[in-house]
């Protein structure tokens, strides 16, 4: 897999939006409808898989869309299925929406073992629980988050199929021109957090092998789409005429929809002993060649700090892309979307992902 650049194909956007073809969802709801959409693998799966869905830390910036596509596209399918989301719910808000999209929730925290022992009865186990940012304030949390309530899922879902998320930083940096780490690559954690999530995958498994849970791990990097990911982050940053530091000179993303469907889709091929299957789009991108189109999109003069370092945090999604086809949005749409956007004022998230440390620290 080579290194791959932005392509000078894209017209510039003009002040009223982009091209018909090509149009930005023009609000929240319509982006909503977009990464919730299932796509064929996904309607397929939905139908042949059986039993309820569970989807453990459904709060986050991924569960909302993944839950809601899960519903979708059982309906799509005929199947009758309960897909229930799991949470704090911090948000109220939040929780009426996923009840409206057909997801029924339960208030739950995850790290009380009683509580975890009363959620209801699934089939399907997608857990997408985790702490990242914070690590280095309260690394006892990570600790607890990240590698104790594994055990408490894996004790109360031992009769399910379960496929959890992890990331791509358990692998560590490597080459670009190696095309990325795979999943056969042995484990190289920078950093505290990264040890964390490393231990995320060693509970799941020992507690897998234990009583013969199939499983998936899911590495993730990175998902994006317009509230937040880390072309939202370099975008931002071109718009406000900031210094752009390229020392992590090459990332992976994937659009959220596909991201969501390989997920779901995993649920196929869990295993014992556990799968590990990275997640990712195919291109592995140059920071400074999306910062000077991001620069050119937006009819901004950009500007740089540091000089490209020779590795980076790098998944190969190869075996992903065999199993569930290859992402549906093009790179080339991501950035064009993520431009007009940002240029728009459109909403965020607020919440950077630091995806340029290279110290691991979070």
């Amino acid at each position: 897999m080579a290194v791959r650049a932005v392509f000078d194909m894209l017209p510039a956007l003009s002040p009223s939006g982009v091209p018909a073809a090509m149009t930005t969802p023009e609000n929240v709801d319509r982006l909503e409808d977009q990464l919730s959409e299932p796509t064929e693998g996904v309607l397929q799966a939905m139908r042949r898989l059986s039993g309820d869905l569970i989807v453990l830390g459904v709060g986050g910036k991924m569960g909302p869309t993944l839950a809601r596509m899960a519903a979708r596209a059982s309906a799509a399918a005929g199947v009758q299925r309960r897909v229930i989301g799991v949470s704090r719910f911090s948000s109220r808000n939040l929780r009426e929406r996923l009840e409206r999209w057909g997801v029924e929730t339960v208030s739950c925290d995850l790290l009380q073992a009683e509580q975890v022992s009363a959620l209801p009865d699934a089939a399907l186990v997608m857990v997408m629980t985790g702490m990242k940012f914070g690590t280095g304030t309260n690394p006892a949390l990570s600790w607890a988050m990240n590698c104790y309530v594994p055990a408490l899922v894996s004790a109360r879902y031992r009769g399910s199929r379960i496929a959890a998320f992890s990331s791509g930083n358990v692998y560590g940096l490597v080459s670009p021109s190696g095309g990325g780490s795979v999943e056969s690559d042995s484990p190289r954690p920078v950093g505290e957090y990264a040890m964390t999530v490393l231990g995320r995958e060693r509970m799941y498994e020992y507690f897998a092998r234990e009583w013969k849970i199939p499983l998936a791990l899911l590495r993730l990097n990175y998902a994006t789409e317009l509230r937040y990911g880390v072309l939202v982050d370099l975008a931002q940053k071109v718009l406000r005429n900031e210094p752009i530091d390229v020392s992590m000179g090459h990332v992976n993303v994937i659009w959220q929809r596909d991201a969501n469907a390989m997920a779901l889709q995993a649920l196929e091929r869990v295993a014992m002993p556990p799968r590990i299957l990275n997640i990712a789009g195919p291109e592995i991108l140059s920071v400074r060649d999306v910062v000077l189109e991001f620069g050119r999109l937006m009819n901004r003069k950009v500007q740089f700090a540091g000089t490209e370092s020779r590795d980076a945090l790098l998944n190969n999604a190869a075996l992903s892309h065999e199993w569930f086809g290859r992402p549906l949005m093009s790179i080339e749409r991501i950035l064009q979307w993520t431009a007009d956007w940002v240029m728009k004022g459109g909403e965020s998230l607020g919440k950077p992902t630091h995806f340029e440390s290279r110290d691991g620290a979070f």
